[in-house]
């Protein structure tokens, strides 16, 4: 046997010879877990993640793979070992992570307790960081509340950005970051939206609209450049080539 058939396609009731299964290695996992426990058992990270883009690659110089983090769960054993937003990993315990579905699978596969080793590419370098693996329970989401940024001059990118508030920040989990208010020309172009929170430009955290003001106003109008943008729940590289 190869697998257990979970569910088949149909559109009129009948079979039409598509069906999906679960593979059997997955299956015997879990009814050795179920034997040995009554339940089972997963290993948990606590990130969010989703692919890493074609754009996004060629514009940070990798290849499309790996798991892009967007969003770090609080307490979680991410956040303990000091994985970030816009982290991309690359391996988990050796296993080259080609997918971002890959991650959750070798996770979940992990032992909780296990002590484990991620490899992330951040900021231009690839390192090695050291990850406790917990179980995995049943995730929480609260919504949050959008906030009236504050307005200030477009730049040469198209973009007018307001500082954050300290709520917003502890909300998002981050030390710095500038929100959206206007977004046209190349930003406009490249899907920036206001309410959007850019925490990076280039290798550069951004700390705050004037800190991020001095950094737009030192690009090369010949590169391409490339944001760290946060959209809800959601974080992902842009492109983005300055205007005149």
């Amino acid at each position: 046997m190869i697998g257990i058939n979970s569910q088949i396609l149909s559109e009129s009731g009948g079979s039409i010879g598509i069906a999906f299964a679960i593979p059997i290695d997955e299956a015997m996992r879990v009814v050795e877990q179920l034997r040995a426990t009554g339940r089972v058992v997963r290993g948990r990270l606590g990130v969010q993640i989703r692919e890493v883009t074609k754009e996004e690659a060629d514009a940070i110089g990798l290849k499309p793979q790996g798991a892009l983090v967007s969003r770090v769960e609080k307490g979680s054993p991410a956040e303990k070992a000091g994985l970030q937003a816009f982290d991309i990993i690359l391996k988990f315990d050796g296993q080259t992570i080609e997918h971002s579905a890959d991650l959750p699978r070798a996770v979940g596969e992990t032992k909780p307790g296990t002590h484990s080793v991620v490899t992330i590419w951040r900021k231009g370098s690839v390192r090695d960081v050291p990850i406790v693996v917990s179980e995995l329970e049943t995730p929480t989401k609260t919504a949050a509340k959008p906030e009236e940024p504050k307005a200030a001059p477009t730049n040469s990118l198209g973009l007018a950005v307001g500082d954050l508030s300290e709520d917003k920040r502890r909300e998002l989990g981050i030390a710095g970051g500038v929100e959206v208010t206007s977004a046209e020309g190349a930003a406009g172009t490249a899907d920036i939206r206001v309410g959007d929170v850019i925490v990076g430009l280039n290798n550069n955290d951004v700390l705050n609209a004037k800190q991020f003001a001095d950094l737009v106003s030192k690009l090369d109008p010949k590169k391409q450049a490339f944001l760290l943008v946060m959209r809800g729940d959601a974080a992902r590289y842009v492109p983005i080539k300055p205007g005149s």
